[in-house]
């Protein structure tokens, strides 16, 4: 009653207290339910379905949503199994899963599972990444210095800035999706992760260096993979900057990221890989994430005194209507498993976050009102 359970629909309709929109809270169960990280597109089978991961029967496993009825398929039957991660190929026939150390591919039509990829021992998995040709699975390996240094990095960062000073040996390593062999594409000793993969330029990718993002020497890098040549993206254009959460956008070209500066300006932006065409959108409270459909809409999620998503939309004249208050979250961001990670639907329709405004992290989703300057500004 595993892998390929139909679990029945568990989504509510509710309309947010703050603005007023209908909200579809997508799952409802007493365990923590999270979408993908917010750099890996979730949705498949023309937008109909959305991955989840969900703690089920005190394990940890891959379901999928029907948005048409809110039926739950069960994809992976993984016991004892507190850690997940997936991306999709594409095409979107495919996900790839990241459990216990290995690189799984799964098909999503006959849930057959392989395994490509296993971590050697002495070393950590990082997330997983698929390329835009879908030939190859990216992903990082770190060494494991748990032995030595108190680490728990998926709740509350213990021991980040510890394992970044330690300077971990690094690689990043090329997985090919059918047949074949792994290869290490580059090595360092440094805190390496977040492999982002170009959606459309199968030779393209960016990692980062890991740590305080205002003590790592460099945040986000460009890989290439063909000739392990690495670069600096976006530099600091003041000391004691910090800018991160990178991910491409839909052209596989330009990088979105969103930062903190001295002065308690935060701001998001997006650049080219090859660091031209940089454009930067300043705003005055604290944020976890932010993510851009394209260029034309940003949503933010709420740090500190701010509890609600944040939504942007560029006018005609190229200038940003916004920040508005798009409805409430309340998210504790206590674990990885409980981040609010709110990413924009494949057609920029709607946004997929991840709350635990009830105790536990569940799933909503929430769809963009056609015009917004009926909500309300942010601190209004």
């Amino acid at each position: 009653m595993g892998k390929g359970k139909i679990w029945p629909a568990e989504w509510k309709l509710y309309k947010d207290r703050v603005t007023g929109l209908p909200v579809r809270q997508l799952t409802d169960y007493k365990a923590h339910s999270h979408h993908l990280y917010f750099t890996e597109n979730g949705w498949y089978d023309g937008e109909r379905r959305v991955l989840f991961v969900s703690d089920r029967d005190n394990t940890t496993n891959l379901f999928s949503i029907h948005l048409d009825d809110g039926l739950i398929t069960q994809l992976t039957d993984y016991a004892d199994n507190d850690q997940l991660d997936a991306c999709l190929s594409p095409d979107g026939s495919l996900a790839f899963v990241r459990v216990k150390g290995a690189v799984v591919r799964l098909d999503l039509s006959t849930l057959e599972e392989r395994t490509l990829y296993e971590c050697p021992p002495g070393f950590q998995i990082g997330n997983i990444s698929c390329t835009a040709d879908s030939r190859s699975v990216i992903t990082c390996i770190q060494e494991d210095l748990s032995h030595r240094l108190d680490l728990d990095l998926g709740n509350g960062y213990v021991g980040h800035r510890e394992l970044m000073e330690a300077g971990p040996v690094s690689r990043i390593i090329e997985i090919p999706a059918d047949i074949g062999s792994a290869r290490t594409v580059y090595e360092d000793r440094c805190f390496i992760t977040h492999i982002n993969a170009s959606l459309t330029e199968p030779w393209l990718l960016t990692f980062c260096h890991e740590g305080p993002w205002h003590l790592v020497d460099h945040r986000i890098w460009g890989l290439d993979l063909r000739t392990g040549h690495a670069w600096k993206i976006r530099e600091r254009l003041e000391p004691g900057e910090k800018v991160g959460h990178e991910f491409f956008f839909p052209d596989g070209e330009r990088i979105g990221y969103h930062g903190f500066r001295l002065d308690g300006t935060n701001f998001f932006g997006s650049i080219r890989y090859d660091n031209t065409g940089m454009e930067e959108k300043d705003f005055p409270f604290d944020t976890w994430h932010a993510h851009q459909d394209g260029g034309s809409q940003a949503v933010v999620d709420g740090k500190g005194h701010v509890k609600t998503l944040s939504l942007w939309r560029k006018k005609e004249d190229g200038v940003y209507d916004g920040p508005r208050v798009l409805c409430e979250l309340r998210c504790s961001f206590h674990s990885q498993k409980v981040h609010a990670h709110p990413r924009f639907s494949p057609q920029g329709d709607r946004i997929l976050f991840t709350s635990d405004r009830t105790g536990y992290a569940n799933v909503y989703l929430i769809e963009l009102p056609e015009e917004i300057d009926r909500l309300p500004l942010q601190g209004e």
